[in-house]
């Protein structure tokens, strides 16, 4: 009888890079890893091997090494003498995450139903249009861009500099977390009632509306997060 091939534990939890990728490895190797972390394909306090990393990616360790040092920055990971490189992102962080993210979102939002003027409030109309669309048809992928370009257009309709300035810094979590949220019919659906008033507050210059309106919606998915990816509801 054959045997079967033995496979490192968690191998299938990342996928190797594309070749197409190589010219920018460095880039794609911090991206691929980090969209795992926040996707929940590591535990809480788990340790990682810079070398099953290298060969679940097909990758040398050079470009883990620095993808491990820019996500220990940004305190997804972090490096104990003797202990090696250890995961840190958990269901604390990602609340405040979250929240954070749902105060900047919010001010973002009442600004925007103050300054924003005609031709982009009908821009606004057609992103939702859009994103009408893309969930009756299912199409998560589409809905993640569309997800982006909405909140993008709010973002540039509030003329907003210092905010905007500072929401960047949470930009890098919205994929993973749109991706494992976008996963659920039954959140798509609330996801679009949700846009649809926030677009519907900012077009009739509501701003208390759009405000409040905005920080449910992000709230909202946060706990939608939390529940798929640590497995539990958080009322945050």
């Amino acid at each position: 009888m054959q045997k079967e091939a033995s496979a490192e534990p968690g191998a299938d939890r990342i996928e190797k890079i594309d070749p197409r990728f190589l010219t920018t490895l460095r880039d794609h190797v911090h991206k691929t890893l980090r969209t795992a972390i926040l996707s929940g394909r590591f535990a809480p306090d788990e340790r990682v091997n810079e070398r099953q990393l290298a060969e679940q990616l097909g990758v040398s360790t050079t470009p883990i090494k620095e993808a491990l040092r820019q996500l220990e920055t940004e305190g997804l990971v972090e490096t104990l003498p003797r202990r090696g490189v250890l995961i840190r992102f958990n269901a604390g962080w990602a609340e405040e995450m979250i929240l954070a993210r749902a105060a900047l979102e919010s001010m973002i939002a009442h600004l925007a139903a103050k300054r924003i003027d005609r031709s982009e409030a009908g821009k606004l109309e057609d992103i939702v249009a859009l994103m009408r669309k893309a969930t009756e048809d299912g199409i998560a992928d589409d809905l993640i861009s569309l997800n982006e370009t909405f909140h993008e257009h709010i973002h540039i309709a509030s003329r907003c500099q210092y905010l905007s300035r500072m929401i960047e810094r949470q930009q890098f979590y919205d994929a993973s977390i749109r991706r494992v949220i976008h996963s659920d019919p039954l959140e798509r659906g609330k996801a679009l009632a949700e846009h649809a008033a926030i677009a519907a507050a900012i077009i009739s210059n509501d701003s208390d509306k759009a405000e409040r309106v905005m920080r449910d919606h992000v709230v909202r998915s946060g706990e939608t997060y939390l529940n798929i990816v640590f497995k539990k509801k958080e009322d945050i």
